[in-house]
């Protein structure tokens, strides 16, 4: 089969490798219909994401078609699926209590891997996303074994689009779970940063969720009219400075909320920012928390801070004085993609959600290289990429 290789910083290639198969009985094999490009895929592009290996396959958001299942799957060939970005074995005791980015099942190599000495606790399965999340291959590929997809993925009625529903295997819920941290009371003020795919859908739920006001914070043109058009108000932060400006809008309180959905690699011309910069370039493991920083300066007394924003390593000047004065709420974490998946499912076939206003380009799996490039060098115009296969 044809699918998307790592090969080194900046360098992604489609190859020929061998088709995935059966290997356990809860197994499935999906032949991929659409998949995308996250934001998260662009630290591993960028080289920041630890143990990465030439030729492993990248991807984890992914949909299809079901060709080939295990004997104790629950799918059947002929299916449309959306599998979740983490891979959760629904029995341990986290996926008992809902937690299912916490599984301690899905990472074959967790007792030997580098996240339980950085982190204290081993990380779960992620599909295409490193050796640390279990080397799993992912789904920018033709085909792609689904591990415990009895658990996982999520059947897809006839008439809904591919573009309709794909984003069910992260952002979306990526972007209501971060609202949902945000512990949104009636006539909340809720802070953004970032207006990427997470940072829009975070807007886009915050709105739903009962939040009075909405502030995206970003310096692209384009993300910024596209949270316009979602109803939040905007900072574009070359042209203003974001703490005077929020402590203007919210009459000198700051916000309620503050979501994170920048992450490791934030921009800004912020002294520290630069140093950090640099240091991630000669030091692994090493983070930029420029926007993490500025929304916890931001964030009222007795406010809430949502982070899902991928952070992996460590951050120097972090403000943890400000966290304990101002008794601020922290909640952050990989999502339970499968908590939220169902009820989606139906906003979306409702029209309460829609989720293909962020689709800016369509290519052929060949063509995934110029996508990565691309949606890296040019997120204005490039907000979200969706390959097709066949």
């Amino acid at each position: 089969m044809r699918a998307l290789t790592w090969h080194g910083t900046h360098d992604v290639r489609v190859e020929t490798v061998p088709d995935p198969e059966i290997v356990n009985p809860r197994d499935a094999i999906i032949r991929v219909t659409s998949t995308a490009i996250c934001g998260s895929d662009l630290h591993l592009y960028d080289g920041v994401i630890p143990t990465l290996m030439p030729g492993d396959i990248l991807g984890h958001e992914f949909m299809g078609e079901v060709v080939e299942v295990g004997p104790k799957s629950t799918l059947k060939k002929g299916q449309r699926v959306v599998v979740p970005f983490t891979i959760s074995c629904g029995g341990c005791y986290f996926c008992q209590k809902q937690l299912y980015s916490a599984c301690d099942n899905s990472n074959p190599v967790a007792k030997q891997d580098i996240s339980e000495k950085i982190y204290g606790h081993a990380m779960t399965g992620i599909f295409g996303y490193s050796h640390m999340t279990g080397g799993y291959a992912g789904g920018q590929a033709e085909y792609v074994r689904v591990p415990f997809s009895d658990v996982g993925p999520i059947v897809i009625p006839g008439g809904m689009e591919d573009d309709e529903v794909l984003f069910l295997s992260d952002i979306l819920p990526t972007g209501w779970m971060a609202a949902e941290n945000a512990a949104i009371e009636e006539g909340d003020t809720i802070a953004v940063w970032g207006c990427g795919p997470v940072g829009l859908f975070a807007i886009q739920s915050a709105l739903i969720m009962g939040a009075e006001r909405v502030i995206g914070i970003d310096h692209y043109p384009h993300r910024l009219e596209l949270a316009r058009g979602l109803g939040a108000d905007v900072i574009d932060f070359h042209e203003t400075d974001v703490l005077d400006a929020l402590m203007e809008m919210t009459g000198g309180i700051g916000p309620d909320a503050v979501i994170d959905a920048v992450g490791l690699e934030s921009h800004g011309f912020a002294f520290y920012n630069m140093v950090e910069a640099v240091k991630q370039k000669l030091i692994p493991g090493m983070d930029r928390g420029h926007a993490l920083r500025q929304a916890i300066i931001a964030c009222r007394k007795g406010g809430r801070l949502s982070i899902p924003g991928v952070y992996g390593g460590f951050l120097d000047k972090f403000p943890i004085g400000a966290v304990m004065e101002k008794g601020l709420q922290i909640r952050t974490g990989q999502t339970h993609v499968q908590r939220y998946t169902g009820d989606l499912l139906r906003r979306i076939g409702e029209g309460q959600i829609d989720t293909t206003f962020l689709i800016s380009h369509r290519l052929p799996l060949e063509r995934a290289p110029e996508g990565y490039g691309n949606f890296r060098n040019k997120p204005n115009e490039w907000t979200k990429v969706v390959l097709k296969t066949g």
